[in-house]
């Protein structure tokens, strides 16, 4: 057989390979060129670090705590509105409560009080005037557990030497002409066979706001108006009672704080610690 000749190309193909696998096995390698690049190019890492640069993310907006607490107040504030009216109900205006009944609506109107704000926290200098505005009921007056029309003021009795049986009693207040109209519903009791008498009257005031939450106001005049089969007399007008001939205690006049007070429901305290009730009408 004949043998290729060492300078054939098999068998510089044969060199070529075995010269390559040394290569391949040769952990550093061999060729100094090749490790001369490799080492240039560890110095040029050494010599120009690789800059990293990165953008951090805009932060998450901050949480709204003061909504969320104020949501919660909000909440608090409604229950404690709910405990109140609760407390008050069944009572017939007050007629029918009893001290122990004074008492829980009392603490249940402070509880409301301090919760919406505390004392003063009702502004009616500004637009805050505007919620008094409309017809507001009655729902609630300590002054009438003394049995009578008057509260702690002299006035009408209820009972049997006068019978007056109270009516729904609503407040009706104008703020642009600072009108304060107390209006009673009444039912005067009349000898067999002449039925009952009902009537409406209507105690006309004026009024001015005092300090931040205080109302002062000035009696003007009463007004009596039949209703039912007596409905078509005309209106009757009361006379004032000269200030010289009145009580010492009731001059007409009278103040009292407006110590809660949002869209359907205000809280007053009178100038003699009475506390009234209304819900808007």
């Amino acid at each position: 057989m004949a043998m290729a000749a060492p300078w054939s190309s098999s068998a510089c193909c044969a060199t070529t390979a075995s010269t390559s696998a040394q290569h391949l096995l040769r952990p550093t390698g061999v060729s100094r060129s090749s490790s001369s690049c490799r080492e240039q190019g560890k110095n040029r890492n050494r010599r120009r670090p690789i800059s990293v640069s990165a953008t951090a993310a805009a932060p998450p907006p901050p949480v709204d705590y003061a909504g969320t607490s104020a949501g919660a107040d909000a909440d608090y504030v409604a229950s404690l509105k709910v405990k109140l009216l609760s407390a008050v109900s069944g009572l017939n205006r007050g007629l029918a409560a009893t001290q122990e009944d004074l008492d829980r609506a009392d603490a249940a109107a402070r509880e409301l009080e301090a919760a919406a704000g505390g004392s003063g926290a009702v502004d009616l200098t500004g637009p805050g005037l505007d919620a008094l505005q409309g017809r507001w009921r009655l729902v609630y007056s300590s002054a009438f557990s003394s049995r009578t029309l008057g509260g702690s003021r002299p006035g009408p009795p209820t009972g049997r030497l006068l019978p007056i049986t109270l009516g729904q009693v609503f407040q009706r207040i104008d703020v642009l002409s600072r009108d304060l109209d107390n209006i009673v519903e009444l039912e005067l009791g009349a000898p067999w066979p002449i039925p009952p008498v009902e009537a409406t009257a209507t105690l006309a005031h004026k009024f001015e706001v005092v300090g931040t939450s205080g109302v002062k106001i000035n009696f003007e005049k009463t007004t009596v108006k039949t209703k039912g089969s007596l409905a078509q007399l005309p209106p009757l007008e009361v006379p004032r009672i000269p200030d010289n001939l009145r009580p010492t205690d009731n001059t007409g006049s009278g103040e009292f704080e407006v110590t809660y007070l949002d869209g359907d429901t205000r809280v007053t305290r009178g100038d003699r610690g009475e506390l009234r009730v209304f819900v808007i009408a």
